[in-house]
């Protein structure tokens, strides 16, 4: 493979942000690998970007990041079967208003968008290209975060949109603590905030009101193509090649919020991260 072209691998590419960006990140003929949970829907995504694209180095995999066997599993094929990797997007993400509980000890929301990005980024950090990407998709939500590392499972209230918060705020932490842990080595890894993106998730847990409410968001919210463009920034651009640790906003770098700099909380989590994935 012309290693001007790069190897790139997007969760949550089925829809919305992901599904943008692998379709741009195809056009410029890079080798991409979708993730997705719905076999169907994810090769029916796949062969769509390949007919306008041309672009033969497609592939589609599949994983439910709310099994992280799955995510295993996951890990395990793209080391066998691909090249290493030069670019990581944690894009998949999701939304409940109910609390769902799981089997690993923690909702949901807080496995799909934090424990399983953590677990497959460390199971393909030998995968990585000396100077690959990673690229940890959060939101401005993150802001409103906070941590109980006690209360993972929101036993005592739970709430949508914190639960989300949280999730997103986690992103953040396991993004700087990653960069202190690789220490000097040429990976780098930053987060983004994409903006405020109609997408499905407003559509994941809203029952009958989550189309309409997905058609009133699309009004006043960016399109999938335009929140994608931090990602294919961050994916692609020579000017953020060395650039690590940073949260970014419309490709510029921003502060993230001040708990997200705790960087006793960024260890603790990591360390409580690591237990419920082993």
């Amino acid at each position: 493979m012309d290693r001007g072209k790069k190897t790139i691998l997007i969760t949550g590419a089925t829809a919305g942000i992901g599904q943008a960006a692998a379709l741009a990140l195809a056009i410029q003929g890079n080798e991409i690998l979708i993730v997705g949970r719905n076999p169907a829907k994810t090769e029916k995504v796949a062969r769509e970007i390949r007919a306008k694209t041309n672009n033969d180095g497609l592939h589609f995999l599949i994983a439910d990041f709310s099994d992280l066997q799955q995510v295993r599993e996951l890990a395990n094929q793209v080391k066998k079967q691909f090249p290493p990797l030069d670019v990581l997007v944690n894009n998949a993400g999701t939304y409940f208003n109910r609390r769902q509980r799981t089997r690993f000890g923690v909702e949901k929301t807080f496995l799909v968008n934090h424990l399983s990005p953590f677990l497959l980024t460390n199971l393909l950090l030998p995968h990585l290209q000396g100077n690959a990407r990673i690229i940890n998709v959060s939101s401005n939500r993150h802001y409103k975060g906070q941590i109980d590392l006690n209360d993972l499972n929101f036993d005592q209230f739970y709430f949508g949109l914190a639960a989300y918060a949280r999730s997103k705020l986690a992103n953040v932490l396991f993004t700087y603590e990653l960069v202190r842990r690789l220490g000097n080595k040429r990976v780098t890894v930053n987060a983004l905030n994409p903006g405020r993106v109609a997408t499905d998730i407003f559509k994941s847990d809203f029952s009958i009101f989550g189309p309409p409410l997905k058609w009133i968001m699309s009004r006043i919210s960016l399109t999938p193509e335009q929140g994608a463009d931090n990602t294919i920034y961050l994916a692609t651009s020579p000017e953020v090649e060395d650039v690590t640790g940073k949260y970014f906003v419309k490709r510029e770098e921003v502060s993230s919020s001040p708990l997200s700099y705790d960087k006793s909380l960024a260890r603790r989590l990591w360390e409580v991260s690591e237990k419920l994935t082993s």
